[in-house]
């Protein structure tokens, strides 16, 4: 029973977060408990197992030393939010997406919506405090349901940033597990894509039997777009080529990298006055246009940018937080892995382990009891980057002692993890979600169909076998 006594700690710990910080527990609250969490385990390994120090920090620093990868890809990915938005790619794909929004078709054209935006830019939370507020308040003018609205809207979110590169969980379960990203993305569209045509299915029906009219904020945002940004098909090229060096297999560093840099250029061609006014240093005044638009490059890349469309909800969608914005996350996987190792160098998490090999007699078993305590951790933790990490670390040796490739485990990770951490209230998803939306928790879950069918279909590819392999 020792084993369970951090895990306990940690949930105390982040409960008395939540109540205190709220929203804001990842900057900051969260990690503090991560290492007292760890304390505790070097101090029950000491005490019952008379560990050295150098074997707990060795173990402890191999841990940290393996989410380099994904640290540096977390960094990259800081920049192309920058990027991309300030050259006009992501503003140019919104602009058209919004075109296909149809009153008749409402719920289903704002998950898709939400679902291209979000792997534009590889963050639900930001496709839905931005573009979901307005989708709100659409769905609101044409007669829908509050939990029909929300449903599409988080359902599309999370479609997108499950299969986006530039997700840092999509990121995080790749790297922990030890699976190429784009090999992890590739494998997770057997579950995925499934459950996101069934959650269309439903929208599409319901749409159709709804009153629906008027086009609501969509003219506004689009003449926003518009008047601030140079809008052109000729910008959906650097999303194309990206998408053809993804489909190529390139290393995810390379392709992420590459994409800064043209989207870099193509701001410079396409949108030099709106780099310009990036450029808020003392000395901007004095500073040759050279200057200028090196020093709103460079901005766009490592900081936050804010670019004035007149319309206030736009405002959000359109800002970036560059490098600087990664920085939370970063934290919380150092600190999560500093976790992780103690739990390992105790020999704690093997003793859990022991508990959970019990359960497991198939690939059924054990993608049922990943799925679970993926669940499991986004309620007692209230988090989704703890449930991936944690989950991770705990099963990684049974899946490569059991011979299934690690794709599986991070898809598995992704399906429990990722997508249910919205459906409980208390989750940092679920707070921020329901905030931001002004709806209920309990009031959306039972329309989130993607959110909820994700898990299932996971168990039910792996009870019939399908591309599950493994190793000799």
């Amino acid at each position: 029973m020792l084993a369970f006594i951090p895990f306990l700690v940690l949930v105390a710990l982040i409960g008395c977060c939540i109540a205190v910080f709220g929203n804001a527990t990842l900057d900051g609250a969260s990690q503090v408990s991560l290492m007292i969490s760890a304390g505790v385990c070097v101090l029950i390994g000491h005490l019952t197992k008379r560990l050295d120090w150098e074997d707990l920090e060795r173990e402890i620093s191999s841990k940290v030393g393996s989410c380099t990868s994904a640290i540096i890809i977390l960094l990259l990915i800081g920049t192309i939010s920058g990027t991309w938005m300030i050259s006009g790619i992501v503003p140019t794909m919104i602009y058209y997406g919004m075109q296909i929004l149809q009153p008749e078709w409402f719920l289903v054209s704002s998950s898709l919506l939400c679902a291209i935006i979000s792997l534009l830019v590889g963050s639900s939370w930001t496709t839905v405090a931005t573009m979901g507020v307005a989708l709100m308040g659409i769905g609101k003018a044409h007669g829908f349901d509050d939990g029909w609205i929300a449903g599409s809207i988080i359902t599309g979110a999370y479609f997108g940033d499950k299969l986006s590169p530039l997700s840092d969980t999509t990121v995080l379960a790749s790297s922990v597990s030890g699976t190429p990203l784009f090999t992890h993305i590739h494998y997770m569209m057997n579950t995925t894509i499934p459950s996101f045509l069934i959650s269309l299915t439903i929208f599409f029906v319901a749409g159709l039997t709804m009153n629906v009219s008027g086009q609501g904020n969509v003219a506004m945002f689009m003449e926003g777009l518009g008047n601030t940004f140079f809008i052109s098909p000729w910008l959906l090229l650097v999303p194309l080529l990206t998408g053809i060096m993804i489909a190529r297999r390139w290393p995810a560093l390379v392709v992420l990298f590459l994409a800064t840099l043209l989207a870099a250029v193509v701001a410079l061609v396409f949108q030099p006055e709106l780099v310009k006014q990036l450029a808020v240093s003392d000395h901007s005044s004095e500073m040759s246009p050279f200057l200028l638009s090196y020093e709103g490059i460079i901005r766009a890349c490592y900081g936050s940018t804010h670019v004035a469309t007149q319309v206030p909800m736009l405002d959000e969608l359109v800002a970036t937080r560059g490098m600087a914005g990664m920085m939370p996350t970063i934290w919380l996987i150092i600190c999560c892995q500093v976790f992780g190792g103690a739990l390992t160098a105790t020999g704690l998490l093997q003793d859990i382990m022991n508990y959970i090999l019990k359960l497991v007699k198939g690939t059924v078993s054990l993608v049922a009891s990943t799925v679970g305590t993926s669940i499991f951790l986004n309620i007692v933790t209230a988090d989704q980057y703890l449930s991936i990490m944690l989950t991770s670390n705990m099963f990684k040796d049974v899946y490569q002692k059991h011979g299934y490739e690690p794709r599986l485990l991070s898809r598995t990770c992704e399906d429990g993890a990722t997508v249910t951490s919205v459906l409980v209230p208390w989750n940092t998803c679920g707070l921020t979600q329901s905030t931001v939306l002004g709806v209920a928790t309990l009031t959306y879950l039972p329309y989130c169909f993607f959110n909820i069918l994700s898990p299932l279909t996971s168990i039910l590819v792996a009870a019939l076998g399908w591309r599950i392999k493994k190793t000799k």
